[in-house]
C-alpha cells in the first residue's frame, strides 16, 4: 500500500510491508477524495460496530439479571423441596 506524503498532494510514499489488497487498503494511485471516502466508510463501520457493541452489551446485563434470578427461584424451590422431604421423613419415621 502507500500514503500520501502530504494532506492534497499528489504525492504518494509506500508503504513498507503493506496488507494486503483488501477493499481497505490503498492501491498505487489512491487519491485524497479516495481517501477521504475510505475514511468515512470506516468511521460510519466504527460507529455501527459501537452501537451493536452496547446493545450486547445491553443483552449481556439482562442475561445476567435473568440468570441471577432463576438461580434464586431454583435455591427456593431446592430448599422447599429438602424441607418437605425432610418433613415426609419425620412423619414415616425415617
Amino acid at each position: 500500500g502507500r500514503l500520501p506524503a502530504a494532506a492534497g498532494g499528489g504525492e504518494e510514499v509506500p508503504v513498507e510491508g503493506g496488507p494486503p489488497d483488501h477493499s481497505y487498503s490503498l492501491s498505487s494511485g489512491t487519491t485524497s477524495e479516495e481517501l477521504l471516502r475510505k475514511l468515512n466508510e470506516q468511521r460510519d463501520i466504527i460507529a455501527l460496530l459501537e452501537v451493536k457493541m452496547k446493545e450486547m452489551k445491553g443483552s449481556i446485563r439482562r442475561l445476567r439479571l435473568a440468570e441471577a434470578q432463576l438461580r434464586e427461584e431454583i435455591r427456593e424451590k431446592d430448599r422447599l423441596l429438602h424441607a418437605a422431604s425432610a418433613g415426609t421423613r419425620k412423619r414415616h419415621g425415617l
